[in-house]
């Protein structure tokens, strides 16, 4: 009887030998330092809503929802589950939590492959008072943290989303023709119909430069377009320009982070333009989320957020293109 449940119960775990039991480990370690991390410097773990009203209208992320069944007076019924837990946090910085980060699961619809899982797990934080080259540091230092857990460490290399065009494809993103930035893209299997200028130069990146980043480097680009601002403050300047931040370990890109904008009605703005792309791509119109943007009105402190994929951090330090291979169970196993 023993050796046959031991048989069963090898059969449902097999994940847990060789290099599953090794990313089961890792990945227990690496939670257990970011949270050491945050606690030495005073920086609060909290737990926000996974469902909420509203949605992420980010016209390249679509969510999951699902549907409340209970009485009329708790809600609206169709909830949204997070994309990440930005929007509460926010509420948080406004009420005067300070410092604080998440750790826990997200949740995205239709990516799912060889390195993207329809759940995932992101470690989201915000520092008070801090610009983002502030927050670049601190993000470089809890990589190089995790990286020493297993005994690694990456060289560093700091450069603007300009210069990445211009030593890699000898382009200049902001002057350059429509027409020259997809010159280079000529021998993918790239279907253009419909695509903008910036999703030209997001395939510039994914395609053709960040595939050759480094093994053993961290690479951070700033200073972005400001047409991909997202939710960041805009320099101005000639051209204007987003003051975020990309972290690729290797060819993985792990944080995307902000000098984060605390206007709303420009936020507002912001959120009605991604409404009139998701329109035009026949996608799912989410509600806007009205109890960030209330906060914002009130007044969120001057800040700069990141989240970083964990999950992408683990593949990265295991060197491993699968996501499925940092994971207890990928989402064909669930």
């Amino acid at each position: 009887m023993a050796s046959r449940l031991a048989s069963l119960l090898h059969a449902e775990l097999g994940i847990l030998t060789g290099a599953g039991l090794e990313a089961l480990r890792l990945r227990a370690a690496v939670n257990a330092l970011f949270r050491l991390y945050f606690a030495e410097r005073d920086v609060l773990e909290v737990e926000t809503p996974i469902l909420s009203e509203a949605g992420n209208t980010e016209p390249n992320i679509e969510s999951f929802t699902t549907t409340f069944t209970g009485h009329s007076d708790a809600g609206a019924r169709t909830r949204w589950m997070r994309t990440s837990p930005e929007y509460p946090l926010k509420r948080l910085l406004a009420a005067g939590v300070g410092d604080c980060y998440e750790l826990g699961r997200v949740f995205r619809n239709g990516e799912a492959g060889g390195r993207h899982n329809p759940e995932f797990t992101m470690l989201e934080w915000y520092r008070v008072g801090w610009d983002h080259l502030q927050l670049i540091d601190e993000t470089i230092e809890l990589v190089q943290r995790a990286l020493a857990l297993i005994r690694r460490q990456a060289e560093v290399v700091s450069l603007t989303y300009r210069e990445l065009f211009l030593q890699g494809l000898s382009l200049d993103p902001f002057t350059a023709s429509d027409q020259e930035l997809q010159a280079p893209l000529s021998t993918q299997l790239i279907d253009g119909r419909g695509l903008t200028r910036d999703d030209w130069l997001d395939l510039l990146i994914t395609h053709l430069l960040q595939p050759d980043f480094p093994v053993d480097r961290i690479t951070v680009v700033r200073d972005w377009p400001a047409s991909q601002s997202a939710l960041a403050r805009i320099r101005p300047g000639d051209p204007p320009l987003a003051e975020r931040f990309e972290l690729y370990l290797g060819h993985h890109e792990l944080a995307n982070g902000y000098h984060e904008l605390t206007d709303a009605h420009e936020q507002r703005q912001r959120f009605h333009r991604d409404l009139v792309v998701r329109e035009a791509r026949i996608v799912s119109l989410p509600p806007l989320d009205e109890r960030m943007l209330s906060a914002l009105s009130g007044g969120m402190p001057a800040c700069t957020g990141v989240a970083l994929g964990v999950d992408r951090l683990l593949m990265a330090m295991l060197d491993t293109d699968q996501i499925a291979d940092v994971l207890a169970f990928a989402f064909n196993e669930a």
